[in-house]
């Protein structure tokens, strides 16, 4: 498939847990994209774990020593950090115990590796956050001329007009740094938004996929059995549907191939970083009420059936 769909050079911005690690398998398996590297940014599970779970997923592609991981930021930018293990376990990896990976982090700040890679080939360079935005952040703060040099934003954050997540306004990666995303939003980057709803709608493996998948001898099909087994405990229990919910990894199928994204509209969106009650949730003005130029690109559906191809398709080991 990737062979009809132009070449995208990404650079994967990640709290590396669950799906996230699912995303960069993607990444990793897909015919059509050049993974220039990996930055880790404070998120699911404790910081060093994150940066272990890359390491681990590239080792199970296949592909150990040939994509870089750079530790970004360790904490958000203002606010105490709160993880998420109860969603993904422990080690964010579904209590799976992987063992350490062969390869080991980079020594350069993943900041400074964000600015670097987006200075050396202005407009190639497609930067893809599943994880709070501390990191993109910090980056335009150092050099503000990156947002204009960017190719395109995609993150996976917030809601349009939907329930949250870890409170009832806010989705996770908006709540755990709303601060950051307060400046990315605003800094002219060229931004695609794929909120959480977009998950809920087209992004849930559900059970009779799920048993399908156990049945697949691959190793990508077994891993991503092993990672997602708590999220789907979880799932289950909070939400009371049976399945993986799947945010980053349709994220990053919208970023590999643009027709998973089946209804995409430019509008105005801001976070609120003030109020407590409402920390991290993001308002999509969808009838221009507030009469602001519009910032980005929201999602507002997608292919489930284009998206659910790709992922089999990477978990039967074929390029994506």
């Amino acid at each position: 498939m990737g062979e009809n769909l132009p070449s995208i050079r990404i650079l994967h911005d990640t709290d590396t847990a669950g799906d996230d690690s699912t995303a960069l398998m993607m990444a990793l398996k897909a015919s059509n994209a050049i993974l220039e590297g990996v930055t880790i940014n404070c998120g699911n599970v404790a910081f060093d774990q994150q940066v272990e779970n890359a390491l681990y997923t590239i080792e199970v592609a296949g592909k150990s020593g040939k994509i870089p991981v750079y530790p970004g930021a360790r904490h958000p930018l203002i606010r105490e950090w709160e993880t998420a293990e109860n969603v993904h376990g422990n080690d964010g990896m579904g209590d799976s115990g992987f063992p350490r990976a062969n390869q080991r982090p980079e020594q350069k700040f993943g900041v400074d590796a964000i600015v670097d890679l987006v200075n050396s080939a202005p407009g190639e360079i497609t930067l893809v956050a599943t994880g709070p935005l501390t990191n993109i952040a910090l980056a335009v703060r150092k050099d503000p001329s990156i947002a204009k040099k960017v190719k395109r934003l995609y993150f996976m954050g917030g809601t349009n007009q939907y329930l949250g997540n870890v409170t009832p306004a806010a989705e996770f990666n908006m709540w755990v740094d709303p601060d950051a995303a307060k400046i990315v939003l605003h800094s002219g980057m060229p931004m695609t938004m794929v909120g959480w709803e977009i998950c809920m709608r087209h992004g849930l493996v559900n059970r009779s996929e799920l048993d399908e998948i156990a049945i697949m001898s691959t190793a990508e099909a077994k891993f991503f059995a092993a990672v997602n087994r708590r999220a789907v405990e979880f799932t289950k229990e909070v939400e009371g549907r049976d399945g993986a919910p799947c945010p980053d990894s349709i994220t990053m199928a919208i970023v590999l191939n643009k027709a998973v994204a089946t209804d995409v509209r430019r509008k105005f969106v801001d976070v609120d970083n003030e109020s407590e009650l409402s920390r991290g949730a993001t308002y999509v003005d969808h009838l221009n009420v507030l009469k602001m130029r519009p910032n980005l690109d929201v999602v507002y559906a997608a292919s489930e059936r284009l998206f659910k191809e790709m992922l089999f398709r990477m978990l039967r080991g074929e390029p994506v």
